[in-house]
């Protein structure tokens, strides 16, 4: 039986009076990819956040491969070692060069030798199809661009689990494709992601798993051809009626929910 990589059990989090997560539970096995969708200002993003300890949790604890990282002696640089975090705004130092974002995790945090590193930083960035970007400036770069860099700089690290929360939201739509497309290269790599995106057609495609979240706690769950168009819950199939809508993307489809056909 595949065992459990991540382990989130009974999770809380509030900034004064405001419960952002409320007694979240999920565990993770080693391979998949969950997708994690639902409305703005629901909890996703800080769920991310509380795994890669960006933010900390009030009550519960996360594991990761059987150990807890929410206890107070541990090290927060040693766990984002192991935990990868794409943002949607890329994050990149612009006076670096794509080559040497990617490199520095490895040089500051790592303490690898600079040959090793760089050696290092261009197979990840040849991953990502950025081989022939190496020595430009995120300036220089697309967005698009700039994101496979930023999930280039993570996956240098060699994490046990990526995140990624919202990684194409702040790109045009032409960009979007392309950084789609290295989360699914590395979903058939067995990588281990859980993403927060508003893609349907990405979650409908690579999920082994989506999860539905509002008001800070999981509504539903299930593989994407249960969630999609047998959801159990009438608050699920609005959100996914109203989303798909807001998108277009899928007009000419069964409507999530929809058993007609």
């Amino acid at each position: 039986m595949d065992k459990y990589i991540l382990e989130i059990q009974n999770i809380s989090k509030r900034y004064g009076g405001n419960v952002i997560l409320k007694d979240i539970s999920l565990n993770v096995r080693e391979g998949d990819t969950v997708v994690i969708i639902g409305p703005s200002g629901t909890g996703k993003s800080t769920l991310l956040r509380c795994i890669n300890l960006l933010t900390r949790i009030d009550t519960g604890k996360i594991l990761l491969d059987g150990k807890d990282i929410t206890t107070k002696n541990v090290s927060e640089d040693e766990v984002r070692q192991h935990v990868g975090m794409v943002f949607q705004n890329f994050l990149l130092f612009n006076h670096l060069t794509a080559l040497d974002n990617v490199m520095i995790g490895l040089t500051k945090v790592r303490k690898m030798p600079a040959n090793q590193a760089k050696e290092k930083a261009m197979q990840e960035l040849r991953r990502v199809g950025l081989a022939d970007r190496a020595s430009h400036y995120p300036g220089q770069l697309s967005g698009g661009q700039q994101q496979r860099v930023a999930i280039a700089r993570a996956l240098a690290m060699d994490p046990r689990v990526m995140l990624f929360d919202e990684p194409t939201s702040a790109l045009d739509p032409e960009l979007i494709g392309e950084v789609l497309e290295v989360m699914r290269k590395l979903a058939e790599e067995g990588m281990t992601m859980l993403c927060v995106t508003h893609e349907m057609g990405f979650a409908r495609e690579v999920a082994d798993r989506i999860i539905f979240m509002e008001h800070g706690v999981i509504v539903e769950e299930g593989p994407p051809a249960e969630l999609f168009y047998r959801p159990k819950f009438e608050r699920t199939r609005e959100f996914l009626w109203k989303i798909t809508e807001l998108y277009g993307k899928h007009k000419d489809e069964e409507k999530p929910g929809d058993t007609s056909t």
